[in-house]
């Protein structure tokens, strides 16, 4: 068996995220990175939206990220500490949109190792030099400098390691042009390792160390060192130089500290609380991320802490000393992982678990009423001060970014009757986690609905003038008449338009600079600028059937098949040209590309017959109307569209900005099938043909524009658009009911929207997330979900909710209804009155779990919940809160109502109905219980799986579990001896989170270090073994390798990445092969498919072979080894790495392409094809 390995949503959750100017202009971008993705984004400041730019998968585990410039330049380049044992700099380049490596040292072994370098990246901020360190004695300093073509250029490393020393995190600090100078939080470990009383444990301290690389002498020195009093967890550097006073904070439990060296005292103020808190009030608190803001006259830090509070931190200084640190509340977002504050005034939060924000911010929180806290404050010691946390008020949400991280469980089904299957997704941690349903398509945002008088048959939009940004009028067809809305605030009817509104319109365009063209079944209309109008009417009886229109031509065809070919004059005039053609058959439909820019025409017109062929007909002056090239189609055709698409930006000699892309002419068939075919520019023939079915109506095409390219809209049962994306194309849905006809629509509220018909309304539609697999609807849940399972008769979902460190709603109830009387008896006589009012808001005040965080109840005390949810609406039908501390680990589908409960010595963690009773995984022993009345009764139990079930997959008399950390046992039913007996294991120990049967002998697995394996019992497995009670029997028959007798075959393995928590084998589309589906803890989702002949096998092995050794991983690190990170890889291919084709420079693409004896096109189709057999 081979399985092909394509990733359908990358990963979500985000590790790191850096800002900086890495194109080289003055916008800020963003470079996240998300486990072993790297992604370069851009916020619109205009609109507020996120644009990705550039997504790259770089093969490895991305450690570290930092932005740095070298003095004096314009420009960023990202530096990655990844797990390779190299160190990386990348730069981007625009114009090919793609990351380039430009250094890569080799400095250690690969993997994420305890003295290898790579865990923390520190840069001078004067971009001259950089450290990367490990967690344990090594770190590397690189000087950066320019050589004299201006190019980057690294020094070789000069080593600063120090043995027996942990360190906990690394910056570097802002000394202007002074020698360079890092900090680190470190601790020598040396006398706790030797001293075997465990006192120099118990006294060892924590230090900060500078370390000072002397550009003269080249070489790394330990400036200073000191102890710390608390225990701290990251620096921040402060702006040093001219912009400030230099040093270091360093946020530790329940303080942050300012130090830096010279005779500057230590400043320290302690973290404040929130008042009346819910927590437990011994709890320390940290500062669990920051963001520093700063120009030239100013500058602060945003901090958060672990409750997800901001504070704006601010130094005040007396001639270069500090003398004081303030510290104001700012607003409370969701804890984040990173914060980057942009110079337009953004800032983009990317939140632990759940969606990620992008914030404006709106006031700087200068001149408002909150209480500010200083250092100078006198506070007895231990004591801190209090805010009172409430909604947002300095920052407002303009953006979010949809984040599955955590995926806990994942099923497929098709539960809404939609043919296509939808993911019911479980995701996120405490008050933020969401139950999803993921659909495959691209979401619609509605701007305007209207309803018109009767049932249009199509609509178009045009401009008044070439040079116009916005469409003015919206033309739409009726079966007798045309009606014209022009566009402004509102979309009102127009009678002055000049348009014919008595007759249905064929089509309409923009003609030349200013003139407008109406083709209707009797004639065509010429209305110019000052409205003067020409016609030209049909001869005799016959009438116009089809038409096809540009900027500059006309072409219609009559009744009987013939052409009549118009073009535009110098003077606007439109000119027929003398001869007509007769086709052999009759017109269904024709199309005409747009006029390429600085030329007179569109060289190609392709038409459609009645007997299934395309034609291409040249309208050269010099061959006009002759055919160059025709296609046979399996149908009838329903429409035709000329695109450009797939282009790079290039500038022509004038600095014309244009894009170089190919001619696609696509074919909608009237069997609902959809092809794309290359059309050369220069001869007109036809090549590399893809086909997709769309679905059971004819397909209409339609041309419009996203993201300043041209797509195409189809149109059948299902609305689709065809367009290009990060040098791939898509062909996504989209989630929205079934239109009829559509043009592309712009205006200031939306400058690149869709307006279509569907029965009776018109619609504006528009799509902003492009390159979006899956649309999701989210609904809230309250704790965490950790199973849930769909009710067969219902087709309803019933979750179940732990949380660790919560309190269920009764118990946070009483809580504050304590703390409140508390706070009235701490009042003396006089205050009664007052604390009595805040009692009574205090026990008002709800703030909202999902921002504000939910209280930690301390350790050992559990909530959790069963919920019953209707998948489609996602209204709760049922919900049984467990009382404090019950907890449920697992169940399987009742309807909710409480029957009785169990007592076991251990936890249950695995549960499966088996032959109308339920087996159980309690602690290590499986055991068989039947219903009982009161409770369930033990029937049968097996005490040989070593250390802990933790999942059971029934099939037949087998019972395969799945232990924590030995992989799988086999275990056969002998129903008369009523005996669970081990038959088969397996050879290597795997930590399995998950499993899935393929069938009667093969399973899958999934561990919780990312790796998949199928492992499958040889043909001889014999199940019929007996146990030997009497241990009379030879030890030589006892077993293999202290196991069982018989051992399970490894016929796959493969490195993820990423820790797989749910596996499923399933068919993603309607009518495709089945796959094995993956959903992984950063919010991947992935899929496994098999091979159907040797020979696509074959084809795939090797472009994956070259591709490894043409187009090598950005971060450094070797492909094979990392899908091999912990077991060799055996039978997969990476689908990602070949899918990297696409986005190789076209030479390269060339010379891959003929070493498998394909042209690149062929190479490209077949990993659509692929991908498009199995998924989306």
């Amino acid at each position: 068996m081979f399985l092909y390995n394509l990733t359908l949503q990358r990963a979500t959750g985000i590790s790191h995220a850096i800002h900086g100017n890495f194109s080289g202009t003055k916008l800020q971008e963003i470079v996240v990175s998300r486990g072993k993705i790297l992604e370069l984004l851009r916020p619109d400041a205009n609109t507020g939206k996120v644009h990705t730019l550039l997504t790259m998968e770089v093969f490895g585990v991305i450690r570290s990220l930092m932005a740095f410039r070298l003095t004096g330049g314009t420009k960023d380049y990202v530096v990655i500490g990844s797990d390779s044992g190299r160190i990386v700099i990348l730069e981007y380049h625009p114009s090919k949109n793609m990351f380039e490596k430009i250094h890569q040292e080799t400095f250690g072994k690969s993997g994420c190792r305890r003295i290898v370098p790579g865990q923390f990246l520190a840069v001078d901020p004067k971009g001259r030099a950089l450290m990367i360190g490990a967690i344990e004695k090594q770190k590397l300093v690189y000087i950066l400098n320019r050589d004299a073509a201006a190019r980057l250029t690294i020094s070789s490393p000069l080593e600063a390691h120090k043995a027996n020393t942990l360190v906990y995190h690394v910056v570097g600090v802002d000394v202007g042009f002074e020698n360079p100078m890092f900090a680190c939080l470190e601790m020598d470990y040396e006398e706790a390792d030797n001293d075997p009383t465990g006192e120099a444990a118990a006294n060892t301290q924590q230090t900060l160390t500078f370390y000072e690389l002397d550009l003269g002498l080249n070489h790394v020195v330990r400036k200073y060192s000191e102890a710390l009093e608390e225990h701290g967890n990251f620096l921040i550097t402060v702006p040093g130089g001219s912009d400030g006073p230099s040093g270091v904070l360093i946020c530790s439990e329940n303080y942050i500290t300012y130090k830096n060296f010279g005779d500057q005292p230590d400043i320290r103020c302690p973290i404040p609380r929130r008042r009346n808190d819910l927590d437990d009030p011994e709890r320390g608190m940290i500062f669990v991320c920051s963001a520093t803001h700063k120009t030239k006259s100013m500058f602060f830090f945003l901090a958060q802490t672990e409750q997800g509070d901001i504070f704006k931190v601010t130094l005040e200084t007396d001639e270069e000393m500090v003398t004081e640190i303030r510290m104001k509340y700012f607003d409370t977002i969701p804890v984040s992982t990173a914060m980057c504050v942009l110079k337009t005034g953004f800032l983009l939060v990317a939140t632990e678990f759940g969606n990620h924000y992008l914030y404006q911010i709106a006031h700087l929180g200068d001149d408002d009423d909150e209480p500010e806290f200083s250092s100078a404050m006198p506070l007895e010691e231990g004591d801190t001060f209090f805010f009172q946390p409430r909604p947002l008020k300095n920052l407002v949400l303009v953006d979010e970014q949809e984040n599955l991280s955590p995926i806990m469980s994942c099923q497929i089904a098709d539960l809404a009757n939609e043919d296509t299957p939808q993911l019911y997704v479980a995701c996120g941690r405490g008050p933020r986690s969401t139950l999803r349903v993921l659909r495959h398509g691209l979401e619609v945002s509605e701007m305007a609905v209207s309803e018109l008088p009767g049932n249009p048959n199509a609509v178009w939009t045009v401009r008044r003038h070439v040079e116009d940004e916005f469409d003015a009028y919206i033309i739409v067809s009726f079966v007798n008449a045309t009606l014209v809305l022009s566009i402004g605030e509102t979309v009102e009817e127009v009678t002055d338009s000049g348009f014919l509104g008595t007759t249905p319109t064929l089509s309409c365009s923009l003609l030349g600079e200013d003139a407008l063209v109406q083709v209707y079944p009797d004639g065509i209309r010429h209305i110019r600028a000052d409205k003067r109008v020409n016609e030209w009417k049909t001869p005799g009886k016959k009438t116009i059937v089809r038409c096809a229109v540009n900027q500059r031509q006309v072409v219609i065809a009559l009744t009987g098949g013939e052409l009549v070919y118009f073009e535009m004059d110098p003077s606007g005039q439109l000119n027929e040209y003398t001869e007509r053609k007769e086709m052999s058959a009759d017109v269904v439909c024709m199309s005409l590309a747009n006029v390429p820019p600085g030329e007179q025409r569109s060289r190609f017109l392709a038409v459609g017959l009645v007997d299934n062929t395309v034609r291409i007909i040249s309208l050269d002056p010099s061959d006009c109307l002759q055919p160059l090239s025709m296609q046979a189609l399996p149908a009838q055709p329903e429409s035709l569209c000329i695109v450009e698409m797939g282009g790079v930006e290039k500038q022509d000699e004038l600095g014309e900005k244009g894009t170089i892309g190919f001619l696609y002419l696509n074919i909608g068939l009237q069997n609902g099938v959809l092809l794309r075919t290359v059309l050369d520019p220069v001869t007109g023939d036809l090549s590399d043909t893809r086909t997709r079915y769309l679905g059971s109506r004819p397909v209409k095409l339609f041309r419009v524009r996203m993201q300043a390219q041209d797509a195409v809209l189809a149109m059948s049962s299902r609305s689709w658009l065809s367009y290009s994306y990060q040098s791939r194309f898509h062909l996504t849905p989209l989630s929205y009911e079934t239109l009829e006809y559509a043009s592309g629509f712009a205006s200031e509220q939306c400058p690149e929207g869709i307006v279509a018909i569907s029965t009776n309304t018109l619609r504006i539609l528009a799509l902003e997330k492009l390159g979006a697999i899956f649309n999701q609807v989210a609904f809230p849940l309250q704790y965490t979900p950790r199973k849930f399972v769909i009710h067969p008769e219902t087709n309803n979902l019933i979750l179940i909710e732990t949380d660790h460190n919560a309190y269920t709603e009764a118990t946070k109830a009483q809580r504050k209804q304590q703390m409140a009387e508390e706070m009235v008896e701490a009042a003396g006589e006089d205050e009664r009155e007052l604390a009595a009012e805040m009692a009574a808001a205090f026990l008002n005040e709800n703030l909202p779990e999902a921002i504000f965080g939910a209280p930690k109840a301390g350790s050992g005390q559990w909530a959790s919940l069963v919920r019953m949810i209707n998948p489609i609406q996602g209204n709760t039908l049922d919900l049984v809160q467990l009382e404090q501390n019950e907890d449920n680990a697992d169940l399987n589908s009742l309807p909710l109502e409480f029957l009785h409960k169990t007592p076991v010595e251990d936890v249950p963690l695995a549960i499966a109905p088996f032959q109308g009773r339920v087996l159980v995984g309690v602690g290590k022993l499986l055991r068989i219980y039947d219903l009982g009345k009161k409770k369930l009764l033990r029937k049968c139990e097996n005490k040989h799986v070593p250390n802990l079930v933790t999942g059971i997959h029934t099939i037949g008399q087998r019972v395969i579990v799945s232990d924590v950390q030995e992989s799988l046992f086999w275990v056969r039913y002998r129903r008369n001896e009523n005996q669970l007996i081990i038959f088969a294991d397996d050879t290597y120990p795997r930590w399995v989170t998950t499993a899935c049967l393929l069938d009667y002998d093969t399973m899958a697995a999934a561990d919780k270090f990312g790796n998949i394996c199928i492992v499958r019992l040889p043909p001889n497995t014999s199940d019929d073994v007996d146990e030997d009670p009497t241990g009379n029997k030879a030890l030589w028959d006892r077993g293999l390798l202290n196991g069982a007798s018989q051992k399970a075959e490894v016929i796959i393995n493969y490195h993820i990445g990423e820790t797989v928590l749910s596996l499923q084998k399933t068919t993603l589309i309607p009518g495709g092969s089945e796959s094995l589906v993956y959903t992984t803890l950063s919010g991947g989702i992935g899929i496994l498919v098999p091979f159907t002949s040797h020979e696509d096998h074959d084809f795939f092995q090797h472009l994956e072979i070259h591709m490894r050794s043409e187009f090598p991983p950005l971060c450094g690190r070797d492909h094979l080894s990392f899908r091999s990170y912990y077991f060799p890889v055996k039978n997969v291919i990476d689908g990602d790495l070949c899918e990297q084709f696409n986005s190789m420079d076209p030479h390269k693409q060339k010379s891959v392409s003929e070493e498998l004896d394909r042209t690149p096109p062929e190479v490209s189709k077949k990993l659509e094809d692929i991908r498009t057999r199995y998924a989306f």
